[in-house]
C-alpha cells in the first residue's frame, strides 16, 4: 500500500472517531433554540454557554461528578492492587492448582457481564450493599484482563532477581513492593487507565444498584436529561462533554506509559 493511500485511510478512520466528538462539542455550545429548530450545524452562527449554566442550575452536577470520581478512584485503586497481587502469584509463586486458577480466570473473559449480573446482584443484596457505593466498587475489585496483563508482565521478570531479593531477607510482599513494582510502572499505568475508564463509563450496574439519585454517577445521571417525549440535546451534550474531561486528563497523563505497558505485557 502506497504512502498516499495509507494517509487517506488513516484520515478516513480518524474522521470516523473525531467527527462525533466534534459534533458533541458544537451542540454543547449551540443555543437551545437553534438545536430544536434544526439550526445546528458543524459551525453554527452563534455560540453560548447557556447549556452549561442551565445544567448546573437545574441539576446537582457537582454531586454526580464527585460520586463518579469517588467510585472510579476507589475502584481503580482496589482493582490495581488486587490484580497486581493475583498476577504476581500466578506468575512467580508455586502452589497447587495454579494452572487451573489461571484457566478459570481467563475463561471468564468469554462470559458477558450481563450473564452474571443476576447472581451478582443477589450476592450484593445479601451483603446489604444495595444503595451504597460499595455495591458498585466491590464487584469490580478484580478483572480477568487486569490479572492476565499483570501475570504476563511478571513472567518476564527474571527469577534470579527475586532470588537475590530473598537472599537479602525480603519476603514475598517485600519483594513485590520494593523489587518488582518499581519496574512495573508502565503496567500500572495501563491498569489504572483501563480500570478508571471502564468504571467511569459504567452505566447499567450503577443504575441497578444505586437507588438514591443523590448517589448517581454521571453516566446514570445523563438519563435525567432525557424525558419521555423530548430531550434537551444541548444539556445532554454539555453533560457528555464534562464527563469526557477526566478521561482525557488521565489518558494524557499516562499515555507515555500506555504502549510500553501493553508491549511488556505481551499484548501486540
Amino acid at each position: 500500500m502506497s504512502r498516499p493511500v495509507r494517509f487517506l485511510v488513516c484520515l478516513v478512520v480518524s474522521a470516523v472517531f473525531v467527527l462525533p466528538l466534534f459534533a458533541m462539542v458544537v451542540v454543547a455550545f449551540t443555543p437551545r433554540e437553534l438545536v430544536f429548530d434544526g439550526g445546528a450545524s458543524l459551525w453554527p452562527s452563534s455560540f453560548t454557554t447557556s447549556n452549561f449554566t442551565n445544567l448546573f442550575a437545574s441539576f446537582p452536577v457537582w454531586r454526580w461528578f464527585s460520586n463518579a470520581m469517588i467510585v472510579a478512584t476507589l475502584t481503580t485503586a482496589l482493582s490495581v492492587a488486587v490484580n497486581l497481587a493475583a498476577g504476581f502469584a500466578l506468575a512467580k509463586l508455586q502452589f497447587a492448582g495454579r494452572t487451573f486458577v489461571l484457566v478459570v480466570v481467563l475463561s471468564t473473559l468469554m462470559v458477558p457481564a450481563q450473564a452474571v449480573m443476576i447472581p451478582q446482584f443477589e450476592l450484593v443484596a445479601r451483603m446489604g450493599l444495595i444503595g451504597l457505593f460499595w455495591a458498585v466498587i466491590l464487584p469490580s475489585a478484580s478483572t480477568a484482563l487486569g490479572v492476565f496483563l499483570a501475570r504476563q508482565f511478571f513472567v518476564s521478570v527474571p527469577d534470579e532477581l527475586l532470588d537475590a531479593a530473598r537472599l537479602d531477607g525480603c519476603g514475598t510482599v517485600a519483594t513485590l513492593r520494593y523489587v518488582v513494582l518499581p519496574m512495573a510502572k508502565p503496567l500500572i499505568a495501563v491498569m489504572v487507565l483501563l480500570a478508571f475508564m471502564t468504571q467511569w463509563n459504567d452505566f447499567l450496574w450503577p443504575l441497578i444498584t444505586l437507588r438514591d439519585p443523590d448517589l448517581y454517577t454521571l453516566p446514570v445521571a445523563l438519563r435525567f436529561l432525557q424525558g419521555q417525549f423530548d430531550a434537551d440535546y444541548g444539556g445532554l451534550m454539555a453533560m457528555a462533554l464534562l464527563s469526557c474531561v477526566p478521561l482525557l486528563v488521565v489518558f494524557v497523563a499516562l499515555q507515555r506509559f500506555f504502549v510500553d505497558g501493553f508491549s511488556r505485557s505481551g499484548i501486540r
